[in-house]
């Protein structure tokens, strides 16, 4: 006797032979979807090696080393009180190299607070420079100046200056600060702090002297009597 084998056994034995084609293509990926995977793994790849670099490349840019350098300098809270960051110039020198300034205040007397920035200073591997114009012209205060590596830094820490708050707007008219208020209405110090490019810095460059024995013999001498003056003139023909 032969067994023959219920439909529900074999479902697929019944089914037309396209249609089992048709369920194998469905299950098959087609070229578009693959297409379009590689597009998004491109994307990706473009996003984590090219941009995503790029970007954090120019916040990194925009924050300047060199304030970066003095943020880390071993200076007491109270001798950089909201310091404020300036900046100018080129980064690449490109007509004039880039100026950083950096102005602060100080809840201690000049003495004090000139005295914590100096040893910070040294501290971080920068050394005294004495050229001349330092400071440019004579300032009040203490003015030093510094060398490290390719950049200079001048310091000035001097008192503070009160100014009366503006009215209705308009800055209002200062008076004569009086001697013996000014330290009690105005504690502590101001502090401000360059820094330059030494290549950009005119004193690292030699600076022109007037000794005789460099300057030499002038040469163009100036003329103090009339050339032709002792020219014999010639008789007429």
């Amino acid at each position: 006797m032969v067994h023959r084998a219920d439909a529900a056994d074999h479902p697929d034995v019944d089914r037309s032979e396209s249609d089992q084609v048709g369920d194998g293509e469905a299950r098959r990926p087609t070229a578009g979807n693959t297409r379009a995977r590689t597009a998004v793994l491109v994307l990706a790849s473009v996003l984590l090696l090219g941009v995503l670099p790029a970007f954090f490349g120019v916040q990194t840019m925009n924050r300047d080393p060199v304030f970066a350098s003095l943020d880390k300098l071993d200076v007491p809270s109270w001798a950089s009180v909201e310091p404020v960051d300036d900046v100018s110039g080129s980064q690449w020198c490109l007509l004039d190299c880039r100026l950083r300034e950096r102005t602060a205040t100080s809840d201690r007397p000049p003495d004090e607070t000139a005295q914590a920035y100096e040893a910070a200073l040294t501290g971080d591997g920068w050394q005294r420079w004495t050229p001349n114009y330092c400071p440019e012209q004579e300032e009040k205060g203490s003015y030093t100046c510094w060398r490290r590596d390719e950049l200079t830094l001048d310091l000035w820490v001097r008192e503070r200056t009160c100014v009366p708050p503006p009215v209705d707007g308009e800055p209002a008219v200062v008076p004569v600060p009086d001697p013996s208020t000014a330290a009690e209405e105005c504690p502590g110090s101001l502090v401000s702090v360059k820094v330059r490019n030494a290549i950009d810095d005119e004193r690292t460059r030699p600076q022109p002297s007037t000794d005789p024995s460099l300057t030499g013999e002038d040469p163009f001498p100036t003329l103090t009597e009339d050339p032709l003056g002792d020219l014999t003139s010639s008789p007429p023909s």
